[in-house]
């Protein structure tokens, strides 16, 4: 009797026109900045469609940060922040995936490299369901959501404020909602 079971690979690709990768960042203390990477791609697999078997990389290119306020984005993109001409990507390894309740919400561990460092961080996940869309793509929808200190990535740029306190926050949240479309392998 053959007790081996065969398990196939689903791969899942992010559907841009549904997803958006941002962060928000405090500024002169009491309001926040918002900024969305444009330009991303990942590679996602799962064993069949449990994303618990979930491996998980995802690239971006921080060139492609836009703030609404050009200035501020070229100033980003330069040396004080992402550097964009010496390091041309952002990327994130998710390596552990875990359910922390009964209610859809789970633990993403992973690396994420920017300018040639890399840190192990931990993001909230929720899992918000499967939909097929008109078409019959089979479609699975996350939010994603944690916080970083910048400077753990060398983005250490800052200045003083009069009043006391600096113009930009080192704390960083991330907050992303993905749309994963599942494809044929």
């Amino acid at each position: 009797m053959d007790n081996t079971q065969s398990f196939t690979k689903t791969k899942w690709v992010i559907d841009s026109a549904h997803s958006e990768i941002s962060f928000k960042v405090k500024h002169l203390i009491v309001a926040t900045v918002r900024g969305v990477f444009k330009e991303y791609d990942s590679s996602i697999y799962t064993t069949g469609d449990d994303f618990l078997s979930v491996e998980t990389d995802i690239w971006i290119n921080p060139a492609s940060i836009t703030t609404g306020d050009e200035k501020r984005d070229e100033h980003l993109r330069g040396t004080d922040f992402f550097d964009v001409e010496n390091y041309k990507e952002i990327n994130f390894i998710g390596n552990t995936y875990s359910q922390t309740d009964v209610a859809g919400n789970y633990e993403l561990t992973g690396d994420l490299t920017m300018k040639g460092i890399t840190k192990r961080i931990k993001l909230d996940v929720s899992y918000k369901g499967n939909v097929k869309d008109p078409w019959g793509n089979l479609k699975a929808v996350f939010g994603a959501t944690g916080k970083i200190n910048r400077n753990d990535w060398g983005l250490n740029w800052n200045s003083a404020l009069e009043t006391g306190g600096f113009l930009v926050s080192e704390e960083v949240t991330i907050d992303c909602e993905l749309q994963l479309v599942k494809k044929a392998v």
